[in-house]
């Protein structure tokens, strides 16, 4: 008797994965909000690229994509839904940009603009996926170009603490203002030597390394505190060292030898020394670091869950709101 002919069963067609039509929303939404807060977004841009106050943003971009990408496990189990409360976070980013733009503050707008962006990811992705982005979201705040306020008291304190540095190495020296008068030439503490550059790049690296690699509040705050602290007192160490081996070489030969060492050498010694201290403390992997799916089901906050929208309103009204402010901007 033949053998019976058995067909091959079809496979079963895989899943297909609601995050593909979520993540064409979000690049919708994104190329739009984009599009009408271009001024801010080339003027960071601009400032990410050609001050050197900023460079370290343009590593910004490719740690939240790192960040998100972390998280991909986990973001594939929650279905992407719309959320409401998202859309108000955009629509205050909205608000922002117009006020910032009439008083012409250009930090303001582009923290504005900023928010835009993470509002139209929480209206089209939803609560739950937001709590487990919470970390990349919130650092992208990263990418607005802060810290020229800090400038001026920056430069005292350098000034103040650079002294006390050079009277108790021995060099005698005449104080005014910023400007420190000694034997081997005449220094001011001019906005380039305050210290903001390495200040703001050794609080993002160290908010970072905080989050991904301890678990404790407690050990996190000290890590950010401590590496903002070591960063100030490194720039006076450095001005303090400038002025002391311009008293054997001159000012201009420890003015280029304080360029060279500052920007290539010394950041890095110090970044190194800071990261190696805290890595005898880390609690986990970066993997680790976050929300799981399931705790993000439980959070408090997931009761705001209940004020969901679908995908595609959530997108139709970011749309409308981004088409009704370009219009009136025109207008005015």
């Amino acid at each position: 008797m033949p053998p019976e002919v058995v067909a091959n069963p079809t496979p079963a067609r895989a899943a297909t994965s609601p995050w593909g039509p979520a993540l064409i929303r979000v690049a919708a939404a994104w190329a739009i909000v984009f599009a009408v807060t271009f001024a801010e977004w080339r003027e960071m841009t601009h400032q990410w690229w050609d001050i050197d106050t900023y460079n370290h943003v343009l590593l910004v971009p490719p740690i939240l994509g790192w960040l998100v990408w972390l998280r991909r496990e986990e973001l594939a189990r929650i279905t992407p839904a719309g959320w409401w409360p998202g859309l108000s976070w955009m629509g205050a980013g909205l608000v922002v940009v117009v006020t910032a733009r009439t008083a012409a503050i250009n930090l303001v707008a582009e923290g504005g603009a900023l928010m835009m962006l993470q509002g139209a990811v929480l209206a089209v992705v939803g609560l739950r996926a937001g709590l487990v982005l919470a970390f990349p979201l919130f650092y992208s705040f990263f990418l607005v170009p802060f810290g020229d306020e800090l400038i001026p008291a920056l430069q005292h304190l350098t000034a103040r603490m650079t002294v006390s540095l050079v009277e108790w190495s021995g060099v005698p020296a005449v104080v005014a203002g910023l400007t420190i008068d000694t034997p081997g030439g005449k220094f001011v503490v001019a906005e380039e030597c305050s210290g903001v550059k390495f200040l703001i790049a050794m609080t993002a690296l160290s908010v970072l390394v905080a989050w991904t690699a301890f678990a404790s509040w407690k050990r996190r705050i000290l890590l950010v505190m401590g590496a903002a602290l070591i960063s100030i007192l490194a720039n006076a160490v450095r001005a303090w060292g400038t002025i002391y081996v311009a008293q054997y070489v001159g000012a201009e030969r420890a003015g280029g030898f304080d360029h060279i060492v500052y920007g290539w050498v010394f950041f890095a010694v110090v970044v190194t020394a800071v990261l190696g201290i805290a890595w005898r403390f880390f609690e986990r992997e970066p993997a680790d670091a976050g929300l799981t799916a399931a705790e993000a089901g439980a959070h408090p906050l997931a009761r705001f869950e209940s004020l969901g929208m679908s995908s595609d309103v959530a997108l139709a009204l970011i749309v409308s709101a981004v088409l009704a402010f370009a219009a009136l901007a025109s207008l005015s």
